[in-house]
């Protein structure tokens, strides 16, 4: 306080009036200012005014009226990332009300001043980015709020003490990338019932783990001890942490067997890497005490050692019995052949000359494996005289098949007998798969039987459609066109949805589709989008992205389907529209009742609400974005909101509360889906991908990003 006083005087001998006008707290942080040296930029303080009555608007100061007080009193200071050389003064302890300080990003030096821990309402200390010495002080828990404290990347030292027992309200504790040494004392941690993130990487710790550290009963995210020098065995102790925790023990010289009970259940063998003498699950080194894989030579060996104890030859009873079995299985095959033979002469319905309509109408029977036109598309059953495939035109009776990609090729007459089974069906057509001759099945939409004069743009469109090849969009193979009868052949997808995948056939939560795999997800979906904006001429807009129209392949390699159908069943006047359930165009499971969001379209943008708006590419921006949050929290676009009429779109209820929860800094646990949660160690990328949704469905469209942006951030997660 002594130099608070001469720093008081020398001001007031400068001039006799700056007592009477500035603030006590204002007189504090004119400390902060001078003891920054003048070689920093000081633009940091351009506002800070020695003749104002109080420091409430200069910049990165915040107050706040207190009861019993005339003025304003300082709550916050935040003057991060200005690369401000100098000292933490010691007035500053004198901010009796300062809540939350917040330095980080600068280049202080010196200790920590014992006096800043006389401003009892801190809660935050933020001075990480430094290059701060010497000890953490043990008067740091003087502080009864304290929540967070975060002094990494310092070059602080010494030895952590046992007082940090008493920051019962400690949430937060980084020290990593110090110089701290020694052994961490036994007893700090029971008493931090509060604490949820601890990062002691990167320091000089040594000695044993220790085992106490099993009692943070809060803690989430990752344990990190890395890059020290902690020996001796793991405590079996930290298997009591909460399963949601990751620990992060690399580069260490732990040894002994890793424990195999509680969390250590949920690690991967990337916690523990670089500690020599460490073995067990999940890493591939032995422990010795357990018994050696058997080579191959020892297993063939072992195969070769006759059995003594096995009788030889087999027992006459037995081989009765073998001879009966035979004969029985014979005898069912046999009658299972007669029953087809007689069940596909019976079968009047099934005309397999590959003349006749293309698909068919409901109430009728379906001839799965049989033929194509078994299954009329009105009530009146099909001539088998009337149709038939030619190279004629457009718009007549004779229909045409055409190949967009020459590479697939196939006739008419095969398509139309192959076996066909019933995908969905929907406001888009009803769609099939189908299995040609040589074995490589397809998916048919049949669009209806429309307007048959306007072959030349349907052909127009469907060939610009055509020329889109992506390895990420389901690629169109075919059409066929007749005056009444559209289809469209594509490839077929064969694991579904990824509306089936977030929710499971049943409409339930999935629980078998992991980080990574909504990763892959995401950023395949994000590519293929990217391309339908601005990797081909015509610059297409999809207008329908929602999860039933993103497939999945058997490696979940996404693929984006139905794009282009609304202008197609435009021209083809069936009288469709798109506001029924998605498609599934190329897909493969059986027709699922879709969410309600989905029957109401929950994905799109609340521009696309408005009546007669033209699709733009922010439109499936947009959609993207919801999407992203879909597969983030396991929550459908309407889930909070359960009063709220479908008709007015419930999309942003998602989309609000998510961007609530990260105003209010709610913890990332509180939104992320409950399947997710084991894999925390995937918090960063999880992060990442929300912010990148949050971009997608900002409310007003030319502040969204483009979708190539969005896929170039997505594509960098993970990397």
């Amino acid at each position: 306080m002594k130099l608070f006083l001469l720093f008081f005087l020398f001001l007031l001998l400068q001039n006799p009036n700056f007592a009477i006008s500035l603030s006590p707290d204002g007189l504090s942080l004119l400390a902060l200012k001078s003891a920054v040296d003048q070689t920093s930029d000081v633009s940091a303080f351009s506002t800070w005014n020695e003749n104002d009555t109080d420091p409430c608007h200069w910049s990165g100061i915040s107050c706040m009226n207190v009861a019993g007080y005339s003025d304003p009193r300082v709550v916050a200071i935040a003057i991060s990332g200005q690369n401000l050389r100098g000292y933490i003064p010691s007035e500053l302890g004198a901010l009796i009300f300062l809540r939350r300080l917040n330095l980080h990003g600068n280049r202080f030096y010196g200790s920590i001043p014992l006096q800043l821990f006389n401003a009892t309402s801190l809660h935050s200390i933020f001075l990480y980015g430094n290059n701060l010495s010497g000890p953490l002080p043990p008067s740091v828990c003087h502080l009864p709020r304290l929540q967070n404290l975060d002094l990494s990347q310092n070059s602080l030292s010494g030895s952590l003490s046992s007082d940090l027992a008493n920051c019962r309200q400690l949430q937060r504790l980084v020290l990593s990338g110090n110089k701290f040494s020694g052994e961490i004392p036994d007893g700090i941690w029971p008493n931090l019932d509060n604490l949820v993130q601890l990062d002691l990487s990167s320091n000089e710790f040594n000695g044993s783990i220790p085992a106490d550290l099993g009692d943070l009963k809060s803690l989430s995210g990752t344990l990190n001890l890395s890059f020290n020098h902690f020996s001796g065995e793991i405590p079996r102790s930290l298997g009591r942490l909460p399963v949601t925790v990751s620990f992060d023990l690399r580069h260490n010289n732990l040894s002994g067997q890793i424990p195999q009970a509680g969390t250590f259940e949920n690690q991967g063998p990337t916690a523990f890497l670089n500690n020599p003498s460490l073995c067990g699950f999940p890493l591939q080194t032995p422990c010795s005490g357990n018994p050696p894989k058997s080579s191959p030579v020892d297993q063939q060996n072992r195969e070769t050692v006759p059995d003594t104890n096995s009788k030889k030859g087999l027992k006459p009873g037995f081989i009765i019995l073998i001879a009966v079995a035979d004969a029985a299985g014979v005898a069912v095959i046999g009658l299972l052949i007669v029953y087809i033979y007689w069940k596909r002469k019976d079968s009047g319905s099934c005309s397999c000359t590959g003349k006749g309509k293309f698909g068919g109408g409901e109430g009728k029977k379906f001839c799965s494996g049989a033929c194509w036109n078994s299954f009329p598309s009105n009530d009146s059953e099909v001539e088998s005289d009337k149709g038939g495939s030619s190279s004629g035109g457009g718009g007549g009776g004779e229909g045409e098949l055409v190949a967009i990609d020459k590479g697939f090729t196939f006739e008419l007459d095969e398509l139309l007998r192959a076996s066909a089974y019933v995908l969905g069906k929907s406001g888009l057509g009803i769609v099939y798969k189908v299995v040609l001759n040589n074995g490589v099945p397809v998916a048919v939409r049949r669009l209806g039987e429309g307007d048959g004069q306007r072959y030349k743009e349907f052909a127009a469109e469907i060939q610009a459609i055509g020329r889109v090849k992506h390895p990420n969009i389901v690629r169109l193979r075919a059409y066929y066109w007749a005056a009444d009868e559209k289809l469209l052949i594509s490839d077929f997808i064969s694991n579904g949805s990824l509306a089936s995948a977030i929710r499971g056939k049943s409409g339930q939560p999935s629980t078998t589709l992991p980080w990574s795999t909504r990763l892959k997800i995401a950023k395949g979906t994000a590519r293929g989008l990217a391309y339908l904006h601005e990797c081909n001429p015509r610059k297409f807009v999809h207008g329908d992205i929602k999860p039933s129209n993103i497939l999945l392949d058997t490696d979940f390699q996404p693929y984006i389907s139905d794009f282009g159908l609304n202008r197609l069943i435009s021209i083809a006047g069936d009288g469709a529209t798109s506001s029924g359930p998605g498609g599934l165009m190329g897909g493969a499971l059986p027709y699922i009742k879709p969410s309600p969001a989905e029957r109401v379209n929950n994905y799109k943008a609340p521009e696309a609400r408005l009546a007669g708006s033209r699709p733009t590419q922010k439109w499936d921006v947009y959609s993207f974005g919801v999407v992203l949050l879909e597969m983030l929290t396991g929550k459908a676009p309407e889930f909070s909101s359960p009063t709220t009429s479908t008709a007015t779109g419930a999309t942003s209820d998602l989309v609000r509360w998510v961007r609530k929860g990260f105003e209010e800094e709610n913890l990332l646990s509180e939104m992320v889906d409950p399947m997710l949660l084991k894999e925390v160690h995937a918090k960063k990328e999880v992060l990442a991908v929300f912010h990148a949704a949050l971009a997608c469905t900002e409310p007003d469209p030319e502040v969204r990003p483009r979708m190539k942006t969005v896929s170039e951030n997505l594509d960098r997660i993970g990397t």
